[in-house]
């Protein structure tokens, strides 16, 4: 079933590609896939152009697939390793531990286009919460309220140090663009992108809402 539901869902990514994204198999495997995102204009990662994979398990679409920046990638929900940290690619089910419902988890409904879609809209709106990336979190002063014993304003502490933050970011965009490709015509302009995202998304989080 991983095999067929696979090959459907990359060759709907073919015919009708997702704005922002570039997506191709990994020396053929359809189990692997390399994905660029392109850095959406107006945000911080504008310009940038980021390699990343997502391995497949044999049992997809019944668990999540993985997904890892191949570049060290400056994020708050980003493992020093290049893995991501997002609610929607942990395994289906409540985790008490973690106080993750079910519903905020994975589950078989989930397509690689709304993995992307969700990625894109993690990138410029950290989940600060639960931060994979102690240091990113750091620059932002928001890991601070684990160790404060006194309430910290998180608005804030986020306001105080964004510039930090932004430049640390602004210099892994630098870095990535010589990952793009000689034949890829950056955009010039994000709000069709940009609304197409937020109306996919959106459509999509409904539908599971009513399932």
């Amino acid at each position: 079933m991983a095999l067929q539901a696979l090959q459907r869902q990359y060759k709907e990514i073919l015919q009708h590609p997702i704005p922002g994204f570039r997506v191709e198999l990994k020396d053929e495997n359809i189990f692997e896939w390399q994905v660029g995102i392109i850095g959406p204009l107006d945000t911080i990662y504008q310009g940038g152009y980021f390699l990343s994979t997502i391995k497949f398990p044999t049992d997809y679409p019944f668990n999540p697939p993985t997904f890892t920046f191949n570049s060290p990638f400056f994020h708050p929900n980003v493992y020093s390793d290049g893995r991501l940290c997002i609610s929607i690619l942990h395994p289906p089910g409540d985790d008490p531990t973690s106080g993750e419902k079910a519903e905020e988890r994975w589950n078989p409904t989930q397509t690689v286009e709304s993995i992307l879609l969700s990625i894109v809209s993690l990138l410029n709106d950290p989940n600060v919460s639960s931060p994979a990336n102690v240091d990113a979190g750091v620059s932002l002063h928001l890991s601070i309220i684990y160790r404060c014993a006194k309430p910290v304003n998180k608005q804030v502490l986020y306001r105080n140090n964004r510039k930090a933050y932004e430049a640390k970011v602004k210099e892994q965009v630098e870095l990535s663009k010589k990952d793009i490709p000689d034949d890829l015509e950056m955009p010039k302009s994000g709000t069709v992108n940009r609304e197409f995202c937020i109306q996919r998304l959106t459509s999509f989080l409904s539908c599971r809402l009513h399932h």
